[in-house]
């Protein structure tokens, strides 16, 4: 039976929308849909790999690698005195790591992700982090 590509794989492959901060050949990163804070970005392998645990020791080293740099430029944009970051896993079946402004814990809460953020928004944390980034 053939495995269903991830939503993650769908955005990398372009057969969805994203905001990408950042792509190379084995990581991307881009803007998360129902972020936490505004700038939360989401660090992916291109590799399907479920599990972060299970992935090659290389490449994790490359994601957390680009997490850190998607972090600085966080705090940057959004002048935030600490870059969050966190291992989920749940919500999609695909390795990646949220990288977000925190001014505090409340801000490492799930439960006050934004799924409504209207797109102008997102649009403008997308121009803030790509400039920090620069």
């Amino acid at each position: 039976m053939p495995v269903m590509a991830t939503v993650f794989s769908m955005i990398i492959a372009g057969e969805l929308p994203g905001r990408f901060v950042h792509q190379d050949d084995e990581v991307v990163a881009f803007l998360s849909i129902a972020p936490l804070t505004p700038g939360h970005t989401l660090v992916v392998p291109r590799a399907e790999v479920d599990d972060w645990t299970t992935l090659d020791p290389a490449l994790w080293s490359h994601l957390t690698g680009v997490a850190a740099r998607i972090g600085v430029a966080v705090r940057t944009a959004f002048d935030a005195p600490r870059a969050g970051l966190v291992i989920a896993g749940f919500e999609v079946p695909h390795a990646h790591v949220h990288v977000f402004p925190a001014r505090g814990l409340a801000d490492f809460d799930f439960a006050n992700a934004r799924p409504d953020t209207p797109a102008a928004e997102l649009d403008d944390a997308h121009r803030r982090l790509l400039a920090a980034l620069d």
